[in-house]
């Protein structure tokens, strides 16, 4: 498969996913989750086809080894590309109201005192989601865009 298919297959699987799962676990805004996760596979794709291509000559043992590793791998960069990338979860810890001390005279935004998890599960020292969460979304895309990348090399080849 040509790069630029490969990319392109990636990325129709993975931003739907990634801003689908984002803004309904977040919630992130859908926009920022997109972009995000446009991002986090620009930034990953290239390295991996770069390094998978060292191994199509050798022996289909080594290939699939480095495959899974690979993945793996990107799966992790992803999540914390994502994580950082997608920002903070929208009132994720935030109180709202006339709150002194919050900034503005009204309607002033203040994060609440004290770390831990968030009614929503989100981690309120960073307002961002709990990094298991974004491994879990980020394992999920993946599998889906290398099984949609197999399906097509399959009926490709028959």
């Amino acid at each position: 498969m040509p790069y630029s298919l490969a990319l392109a297959l990636t990325l129709l699987v993975e931003v739907p996913l990634y801003t689908a799962a984002l803004a309904a676990l977040g919630p992130v805004r859908p926009g920022r989750a997109a972009l995000a996760a446009v991002a986090v596979n620009c930034a990953t794709h290239p390295p991996l086809w770069w390094f998978l291509g060292r191994f199509t000559a050798g022996a289909p043992a080594a290939y699939w080894t480095a495959f899974v590793l690979a993945e793996a791998a990107v799966c992790l960069v992803e999540a914390v590309l994502l994580r950082v990338s997608a920002g903070p979860v929208r009132g994720a810890g935030l109180r709202r109201g006339g709150v002194r001390g919050a900034g503005p005279r009204r309607g002033g935004v203040r994060a609440v005192a004290g770390g831990g998890e968030g009614v929503d599960g989100t981690d309120r020292a960073s307002h961002r989601l709990p990094p298991a969460v974004v491994l879990a979304v980020s394992g999920t895309a993946n599998a889906a865009s290398v099984l949609a990348g197999l399906l097509m090399t399959a009926t490709s080849v028959s």
